[in-house]
């Protein structure tokens, strides 16, 4: 239930956009590049954000590696790569600038830093459980319901699971403990694919097509959370939410109470003398326990009260009980042990 009240990450699209621009060399003695050169830029933006404060492109991911082309700018250095520090500071974009004045073929491969972190399966696995790339927790969830559905629980002991002919293909067992499935799970978990976007770098100054846009799917915080946040680390907010705290509490007492008095009436206009009856033995109850009274008054003021099958018993043993007492209390007068 707290799920459904609590804020959830929500799936945006993000639009990455893709451009170049071409400086071609001068001759001598102009103030200009002397050697052709192209610079990359890499940007984006979330569609439909809302919120004054916008998210930077950086921090949707992970790593960014540009993979230029190899025959190009040989081995070392045809790679440009970026990873996610804790000290990184978020950007809205990656330039790349290098000499050239040829078209040149790029990979950019792009990693997601999903919050929590999301693993792919083992392709067995996913088949198996129609899950490839999710978080731990939810990946234990889909499991746990395969193992349900095809009860694969011992009936006996409960802590093992007996393997199908899936299972000990996957996990190379017949039985296990589930205190055993992280740990073997563990290895057959790996990191995300990356997004890969293939990509020409243009040097033709004819070519209108320098810009290429691609969206992909993101996830992202809830708008309300941040507003719940800020509403609750504010100390002003702090004593409004004390005060309707105390204000619900008062109207919960007064809605019960309200609702007791209603239960009266009601129980009143259904039987009235059902209820009067009902409602003296209860004061008639109260009113014992109040004077520590043993018995029912009311009942053995009543000749049929004496008149039930055990009362000639209960008559029996209260004389006996009294004949015993009274026969200790001679004895202790007397000093003498009467048989």
């Amino acid at each position: 239930m707290a799920d459904k009240v609590l804020p959830q990450r929500q799936k945006r699209k993000l639009r990455i956009y893709i451009s170049n621009t071409y400086t071609p060399s001068k001759p001598e003695g102009e103030e200009a590049e002397k050697v052709s050169s192209w610079e990359l830029r890499v940007e984006g933006k979330l569609l439909e954000e809302s919120g004054k404060q916008k998210r930077k492109f950086s921090s949707f991911f992970k790593s960014l590696v540009i993979e230029l082309d190899k025959e190009l700018y040989g081995p070392d250095n045809h790679l440009v790569e970026w990873h996610r520090m804790p000290t990184t500071q978020e950007t809205d974009g990656f330039q790349v600038k290098r000499p050239g004045d040829v078209n040149v073929k790029c990979t950019l491969l792009l990693m997601l830093d999903h919050q929590p972190p999301q693993y792919k399966l083992d392709p067995r696995l996913a088949r198996l459980l129609g899950v490839h790339t999710q978080t731990r927790a939810s990946i234990m969830q889909a499991l746990w319901l395969y193992i349900k559905n095809n009860k694969l629980q011992d009936s006996h002991e409960k802590e093992y699971i007996n393997c199908n002919r899936y299972f000990r293909q996957i996990f190379g067992c017949h039985r296990m403990r589930f205190s055993e499935i992280p740990m073997k799970l563990a290895g057959l978990l790996q990191h995300p694919d990356p997004i890969i976007i293939n990509h020409i770098i243009s040097v033709d100054p004819t070519d209108q097509k320098k810009t290429a846009c691609y969206d992909i799917d993101v996830e992202v915080d809830d708008p309300l959370k941040g507003q719940m946040n800020s509403f609750l680390s504010s100390t002003t907010n702090q004593q409004e939410i004390a005060a309707l705290e105390m204000k619900i509490h008062e109207t919960i007492e007064y809605i019960n109470q309200l609702k007791t008095e209603r239960d009266f009436m009601l129980s009143f206009s259904n039987n009235p003398q059902e209820f009067i009856q009902d409602w003296l033995k209860s004061q008639c109850r109260d009113l014992k326990l109040m004077t520590d009274v043993t018995g029912n008054p009311e009942e053995e003021r009543r000749t049929e009260f004496y008149q039930a099958p055990w009362v000639p018993e209960a008559v029996g043993r209260y004389v006996y009980s009294k004949v015993q007492q009274r026969r200790q209390e001679l004895e202790q007068v007397l000093g003498i042990r009467l048989t």
